[in-house]
């Protein structure tokens, strides 16, 4: 139940966007940007750190949506969940391993983030660019997960799987025609 009162009980975060527009669309394209222009990153693998990060801040409702899109883009499904238990010992590439660990410590302890969490991203063969691009998902979400979470929306697992298909099938900017009324 949203804590937004002028909002229906059964609120979804497209209902805070349209009832907000004016920083909703920025916030839109920023997503685009972030999570889908030119990276290191597949649109998966961004859609992973999202998803990565937001079940690290136990926000549901991001992690199962993000969860569903970076599966639509090719990340095996259950991948996401033995990540968040346990990193290490979950089915992910090594090459991302330490991106997500650079992503889980800047989300839960951001002050301790120190030169050898980047070395390490290097080490794995990625760029600066690509730790650039890592941070931005990872603030992104971070920013998201507390937006979610402080106006208290929830999602079931069929709204999930609705969203994340319509985030794979259409990006952040096609959301943008759910703003109007015609939406």
């Amino acid at each position: 139940m949203s804590y937004l009162r002028f909002l229906p009980a059964e609120t979804r975060l497209l209902d805070v966007f349209k009832a907000h527009p004016g920083p909703a669309r920025p916030l839109l394209e920023l997503h685009e940007q972030v999570m889908r222009a030119d990276s290191p990153f597949t649109a998966g693998e961004r859609e992973l750190i999202a998803a990565y990060v937001s079940g690290v801040n136990s926000c549901d409702y991001c992690h199962g949506i993000h969860t569903v899109t970076a599966e639509a883009f090719g990340v095996p499904e259950g991948t996401l969940a033995a990540a968040v238990r346990d990193l290490d010992s979950a089915p992910v590439d090594d090459k991302l391993k330490p991106v997500l660990a650079y992503v889980g410590k800047l989300t839960r302890t951001p002050s301790r983030i120190t030169e050898a969490d980047a070395e390490a991203v290097f080490a794995a063969g990625w760029s600066e660019d690509a730790l650039h691009d890592a941070v931005l998902v990872c603030a992104l979400f971070n920013f998201m997960n507390r937006m979610v979470e402080g106006v208290g929306l929830r999602a079931d697992e069929a709204y999930a799987t609705e969203s994340g298909q319509r985030l794979h099938d259409g990006g952040y900017t096609g959301l943008a025609k759910f703003l109007t009324d015609e939406g």
